[in-house]
């Protein structure tokens, strides 16, 4: 008897992070949706290209809006019947400094980094419970674990994601839902190109691999997270910052 695919959304689906993601999750057998903002022809052709051959579908979901959270959840599981696997990949930068931040950068960056985990979990754990198996992997970020210079709404975004991650985890972990957050370090997307070089430079300076990441490493570890045989894994936080932050 055919074991029928693990249904994954993805939201932040059509990024840089989001694209390596859903092409893994992919690969190893799931049947993925890709959730991002409205996007042109351009770039869904791109989206398609990196997908290397996989199928992955695609849906338009602003994940700042809990009515919409709520529609693309209820469709997700109307259409496959259920949903096994969220990934709160969604996120932007509105980078200043505190004394020069204004109200609408801080709303929109807990709005798109933060809100949206809480509208998409508490979306989604109910047919987890229910059906006995669950695998969310909130992304974080490294800002969130050290804090960085121009982003106090960034970083109390990342931080506060993992501390909503902890308290989930405990609250459906004998169902066989986990929960759990990774933190990137500097990762090679269009955000971190376009910073200045000397400032990249000095970013990879203090990484003691010697180069930032790529959306590939931060992949692979939402694949092993979401592994069926991962359930006794709950409620951690996963660094893959190539040694710029260590610690246990």
């Amino acid at each position: 008897m055919t074991t029928p695919p693990r249904i994954a959304l993805v939201t932040g689906g059509l990024g840089g992070i989001g694209r390596a993601i859903c092409r893994q999750l992919a690969a190893q057998g799931a049947h993925v949706i890709a959730a991002d903002l409205p996007a042109d022809a351009t770039r869904l052709a791109a989206f398609n290209d990196a997908m290397d051959g996989l199928h992955v579908e695609t849906l338009t979901l602003d994940v700042g809006d809990a009515v919409s959270c709520a529609a693309a959840i209820a469709d997700v599981e109307a259409r496959h019947g259920r949903l096994d696997i969220l990934v709160n990949a969604a996120g932007i930068t509105r980078d200043s400094t505190l004394r020069k931040m204004s109200v609408e950068q801080w709303d929109d960056v807990l709005r798109v980094n933060l809100d949206s985990a809480f509208h998409l979990c508490r979306a989604a754990v109910e047919g987890m419970v229910a059906r006995g198996f669950g695998r969310i992997v909130n992304i974080s970020s490294v800002s969130g674990q050290t804090g960085n210079f121009g982003q106090t709404n960034y970083a109390a975004a990342k931080a506060g994601l993992h501390g909503f991650t902890m308290s989930l985890a405990r609250e459906v972990a004998a169902k066989g839902v986990t929960v759990n957050s990774l933190s990137p370090g500097y990762v090679e997307t269009p955000m971190t190109a376009a910073m200045p070089p000397e400032v990249l430079a000095r970013t990879v300076a203090t990484v003691p691999v010697g180069r930032v990441g790529q959306p590939d490493d931060i992949a692979r570890g939402v694949v092993f997270l979401t592994a069926d045989d991962a359930g006794y894994i709950t409620g951690i936080n996963l660094p893959i910052n190539g040694g710029m932050l260590m610690g246990f």
